[in-house]
């Protein structure tokens, strides 16, 4: 029988006769067609050459039973091309179906979710983002994969996942970039972006500032316009974010880059009165870099003549997101108006007390202040040498161990003191 594999129409008998053809091409082509009985479809899917079974598997006629068998298959491209044309069949696909063949076919998409080849599982994933009817079990598998090539594209774009699965991620996942992908969703709901915000993932964070489409509570959004003088990689997007809360703009000004500050009074929200105050900032701050980088009577404490952020600072504290990392990245930052305020919250002692200290230029007074304010000790020694100003003869040093030198009795006692002085005077 001599059938051509390219005919429009072969018989039974041909195929038969064409799936056994010696030549690995002829039976690749064959496996290709779309009007051949299940039968021979499923042989050609046990066939030696890969590329035959490559093309049963991209085979949209290819029985279900086939689609389970190539679903084990030892080639790593016969699965991939496996992948994608089953996405395509996801939506139909039911973990209960009585058919036979769509059960086995449901059970090969399984399979692939949890291929050992991350490749074969982020082809899956990224032909099973955007399909709406898609197994849920299945997405939430492939949304729980610790491979951010394979999460990610189900956790940025599924319309599958619930609320409820995206805080289990939130809470559970350690994927690099799963939170990120969470915070890139369009219309993310406020709970949700509640909790990414109490990752304290600053990366993710800002994801869900740049991404206009996310629900963030005026609250939420107000906690960090206050934590982001510590935090650069949140300006961009918290200047580009189409509602800020009221009086944010003027409170963002007092740290945003120039570039930034432009962008900011650019704003078409922006009223008169609240240019106003941002361009008030502005000219504050000029005048304190002047002072700081050309003025011969800079003592180098500017901070201690500057109008504190209180108000933000103890929002910040309230909500316990004044740890020390956050005072920490703010005195890298050289933002030393917010260390004193962050110093003096967290101590619970007046402004009056942190001035006094730090213009008596008193060693063990900055101790005990940052100290109460529960900083590690050699963060106290940047706060001697750079707020206090002291000569590294007079700068008291941490213990070996990393600790404070002077017992908690002594440290207490001097902020004790300085608190005695300010009351009597």
């Amino acid at each position: 029988m001599n059938a051509d594999v390219n005919s429009a129409s072969i018989s039974y008998e041909e195929a038969k006769d064409l799936a056994r053809n010696g030549d690995a091409a002829v039976r690749a082509i064959l496996a290709r067609r779309h009007d051949l009985r299940p039968e021979i479809l499923y042989f050609l899917a046990e066939d030696e050459n890969p590329e035959v079974r490559c093309a049963v598997a991209e085979n949209s006629s290819s029985p279900g039973l086939s689609n389970a068998l190539l679903a084990h298959d030892a080639d790593t491209s016969v699965r991939t091309e496996l992948a994608s044309k089953i996405a395509a069949l996801a939506p139909e696909l039911d973990a209960d179906e009585a058919d036979k063949a769509e059960r086995a076919t449901y059970e090969a998409l399984e399979i692939l979710a949890s291929d050992q080849i991350k490749v074969v599982r982020a082809v899956l994933s990224e032909a099973l983002k955007d399909v709406k009817g898609a197994p849920r079990e299945i997405i939430k598998t492939l949304a729980n994969d610790l491979e951010i090539d394979v999460s990610g594209p189900v956790l940025q774009h599924s319309p599958v996942l619930h609320d409820e699965d995206l805080l289990e991620i939130i809470a559970g996942s350690t994927a690099e970039g799963a939170l990120n992908a969470v915070a890139r969703r369009e219309d993310l709901h406020e709970t949700v972006s509640d909790a990414i915000v109490a990752t304290d993932n600053h990366g993710a964070i800002a994801d869900l500032l740049g991404n206009n489409s996310a629900q963030i509570r005026e609250e939420t959004l107000d906690l960090l316009v206050d934590q982001a003088s510590g935090v650069t990689l949140w300006h961009k997007p918290l200047v580009a974010r189409p509602q800020l809360p009221e009086g944010a703009a003027v409170r963002m000004a007092h740290y945003l880059a120039d570039n930034l500050l432009a962008e900011l009074g650019q704003r078409a929200d922006m009223d008169g009165a609240t240019l106003t105050e941002i361009k008030t900032v502005i000219g504050q701050r000029i005048d304190g870099r002047d002072s700081v980088n050309g003025g011969a009577e800079s003592s180098g404490q500017d901070f201690l003549e500057a109008e504190l952020p209180m108000d933000m600072v103890m929002r910040l504290y309230h909500a316990r997101k004044l740890d020390s990392k956050v005072v920490e990245k703010a005195m890298m930052a050289s933002d030393l108006i917010f260390v004193f305020s962050a110093m003096l919250v967290r101590a619970g002692v007046s402004p009056d007390v942190g001035r006094r200290i730090f213009r008596e230029k008193h060693p063990k007074g900055i101790l005990g202040l940052s100290w109460k304010a529960g900083l590690p000790a050699e963060f106290a020694v940047q706060v001697q040498k750079r707020m206090g100003r002291l000569s590294p003869s007079e700068v008291i040093n941490a213990s070996a161990e990393g600790g404070y030198p002077l017992s908690d009795q002594d440290l207490a006692w001097q902020v004790e003191f300085f608190s005695d002085l300010v009351a009597g005077s």
